[in-house]
C-alpha cells in the first residue's frame, strides 16, 4: 500500500528543505561550479542524486539495523567520512586556479566518486535515516521504501543543481586568482565546520 497523499506531501517538503539547505555536497558543488562551470559540474551532481537514492534504499532494507546492532560499525563509518571530508576540504583550500578547457589537469568530481561519497557524508546519512524511520509506513514497507528513494531523487538533483548553478554564475567576479583563493579556502572552511554536528553538537 502506497503512502498518503498527505504523507507523501510531507515528506517531500522534507526532501527538499533537506536537500536544498548548505552541507557538504552543496558546499562541493558551490566550489565545483566556480572551478570547472555548471555542465562540467552535472556529473558530480547526478553522482549525489543516484548515490544518496542507494543508499537510502540500502538503510530501508536493513543496513540502518545493521548499525543499531554494531553502533561502532557506524562509528567507524563516521570518522572515515570525516577524514575523508577533510581531504575534500583540503583539494578545495588548494585550487588556485579555474579550469576552462576540457583537457585542464585538474577535474571535477566524477560520477562514481559522488555517489560514493554519500556513503561516508554525514548528512546523507542523518537525511536516509530521518526519511526511513519518520515517512515510511509500515504497510507496504518495500514498495514505500522505493518510492521515498524515488522522490528523494526526483527532488533532490534540481536542488543541488541550483547550488552548481550559482557556483557557475560567480565565475566572472572570481577570476581575479585572489578572490577565487579566498572563495576555495572559505568553501574548504565550510566543510570542515560541516563536521561540527557529528562530532559536538547535542
Amino acid at each position: 500500500m502506497f503512502m498518503s497523499s498527505s504523507l507523501l506531501s510531507a515528506f517531500a517538503l522534507f526532501a527538499f528543505v533537506s536537500s536544498i539547505t548548505p552541507g557538504p555536497n552543496n558546499t562541493m558543488l558551490l566550489a565545483s561550479g566556480v572551478n570547472f562551470g555548471f555542465r562540467r559540474s552535472i556529473p558530480h551532481a547526478l553522482g549525489i542524486s543516484i548515490g544518496f537514492m542507494l543508499l537510502v534504499i540500502s538503510v530501508g532494507l536493513g543496513l540502518g539495523e545493521v548499525f543499531k546492532a554494531l553502533p561502532w560499525a557506524y562509528t567507524l563509518l563516521r570518522y572515515v567520512g570525516a577524514a575523508y571530508l577533510l581531504y575534500l576540504a583540503w583539494k578545495i583550500a588548494t585550487s588556485s586556479a579555474m579550469a576552462d578547457e576540457p583537457d585542464a589537469n585538474r577535474q571535477p568530481m566524477t560520477f562514481l566518486g559522488a555517489a560514493a561519497f554519500q556513503w561516508v557524508n554525514p548528512k546523507a546519512w542523518v537525511m536516509a535515516l530521518g526519511a526511513i524511520t519518520t515517512y515510511t509506513p509500515a504497510e507496504g514497507y518495500v514498495v514505500n521504501v522505493l518510492v521515498i528513494a524515488a522522490v528523494f531523487a526526483v527532488v533532490n538533483l534540481p536542488s543541488v543543481c541550483v547550488w552548481a548553478g550559482f557556483g557557475s554564475g560567480l565565475r566572472n567576479l572570481l577570476r581575479e586568482p585572489r578572490w577565487l583563493r579566498v572563495f576555495n579556502l572559505s568553501m574548504a572552511g565550510l566543510l570542515v565546520l560541516s563536521l561540527y554536528p557529528m562530532f559536538f553538537a547535542g
